[in-house]
């Protein structure tokens, strides 16, 4: 996001794992284990001598709590150069995005020259916290040195027993206690999005990634991944080219017994891992690297969760377009993360809306209609998987990696968020 004459951070290359499903190919593999993968395989396609790279932020959801500091043990992993700083961050699903744009700030400021952003998550590896009544019922014992006594009082802390076994965590805000798919429900009901329109939506946005499958747009960016079983994958596991509207129809609804948010128009759990490599332009220019390209500006906002937790976009998309001088005419791509269909209509619908621009936005008139032949051209989320950290990073790879191939100027990405929050950049050409 450099000023004019200003020194400017570009991406040179972007990689990713192929996407799976959750508890599925990469169940063995944590989101450290993912990151390895992605970052290695990055500096091998550059064929960037891995003493060079300065230093790596990383962005991540479900973060090990052994080591939370992902980005140092990629470097530590990888034998990096051992100067080469570290450090992890986590806004959500807009944690991949977070880390490209620290970095390209990073850069701007003149304390790196090369560095790499990106993030992982691993669903499969989530843990499973111990009820807080165990924990502190053990810990006496644990800890100190008990008596007799000390362990009768904790079997009677522990009762009823049934309170002691694991749950599955929801993905749920911790403030509202509103599952993330009742979102999507509330949201598709207050812009009237209906359950044609979101498996229309959904439908697409497998097409569009299969497309990009078959036709070699994707073989820039994806890497193969060999398990620890063996196993070699080198697609996407979760794109289905046969799916219909009318397949997506005979699906149940999820989050409400009359709702329209299903298995087949949200994004699934998944797997996986995206890295960006990126430099000063100066640093590129005199390693002859040819960039790809640059921010133009980016925005991130919060909006109250007991709202409309997902719409952030909207607010978030509209002020990156601001920061860059330009209006959504002026931009050739739109990528949206796709949490879920009615998600994504929602924001639309709202950026469409002059009510939506004159009471959340301060402006007179709409920020406009997206036209579908622009709007996530090589899919989305509910398509291609959502690795929590790794989202914004893959949307950044893809997008920087269409504007070179098209040969088209700028892309606007747009990124919903739990906590109310929106994030959003504007990508250009360079």
């Amino acid at each position: 996001m450099a000023t004019q004459g200003a020194r400017r951070a570009v991406i040179v290359s972007g990689v990713r794992t192929p996407f799976v499903r959750a508890f599925t190919d990469y169940t063995r593999m944590d989101s450290i284990d993912l990151a390895d993968v992605a970052v290695a395989g990055l500096l091998e396609r550059t064929a960037l001598p891995k003493e060079q790279v300065q230093a790596i932020v990383w962005g991540g959801v479900i973060l090990p709590s052994a080591a939370p500091n992902i980005a140092r043990e990629i470097a530590l992993d990888l034998k990096l150069d051992p100067g080469c700083e570290g450090h992890t961050v986590t806004r959500a699903c807009a944690s991949g995005l977070q880390a490209v744009t620290t970095a390209a700030a990073a850069i701007e400021r003149g304390e790196y020259d090369i560095m790499i952003a990106g993030g992982s998550d691993s669903t499969s590896n989530a843990e499973v916290k111990l009820p807080q009544k165990m924990v502190h019922a053990a810990a006496p014992l644990a800890l100190g040195k008990p008596k007799a006594k000390d362990y009768l009082s904790a079997v009677a802390q522990l009762a009823p027993f049934t309170d002691l076994l694991p749950r599955r965590p929801k993905i749920e805000e911790r403030t509202t206690g509103e599952v993330m798919g009742e979102s999507a429900e509330k949201m598709a009901g207050i812009h009237g999005v209906t359950r044609a329109a979101q498996d229309e939506f959904a439908a697409r946005s497998h097409h569009r990634a299969a497309a990009a499958i078959e036709s070699g747009r994707f073989d820039r960016e994806v890497l193969e991944v060999v398990t620890p079983e063996g196993k070699s994958i080198t697609r996407d596991g979760l794109v289905r080219a046969n799916t219909s509207v009318e397949k997506l129809a005979t699906l149940a609804p999820v989050f409400a017994e009359n709702g329209t948010v299903t298995a087949g128009n949200a994004s699934p759990l998944t797997d996986g891992a995206a890295a960006v490599l990126l430099m000063s332009e100066e640093k590129a220019r005199e390693l002859g690297l040819q960039p790809l390209a640059a921010f133009r500006s980016w925005s991130y906002v919060s909006v109250d969760p007991r709202d409309q937790v997902l719409i952030g976009p909207a607010i978030s998309m509209p002020r990156a377009l601001d920061k860059a001088g330009m209006s959504l005419a002026d931009v050739d791509f739109v990528d949206i993360h796709e949490a879920f269909a009615a998600q994504t209509l929602s924001v639309l619908a709202a950026l469409s809306s002059d009510e939506w621009a004159k009471t959340r936005l301060d402006r007179d008139t709409a920020v406009g209609e997206i036209d579908p032949a622009i709007l996530n051209v090589h899919g989305g989320s509910v398509s291609l998987g959502h690795p929590f950290g790794a989202t914004g990073a893959r949307m950044v790879t893809t997008m920087a990696n269409e504007l070179a191939l098209s040969g088209k100027s700028a892309a606007l990405l747009g990124i919903c968020a739990a906590g109310g929050i929106g994030a959003s950049a504007v990508l250009e050409r360079v």
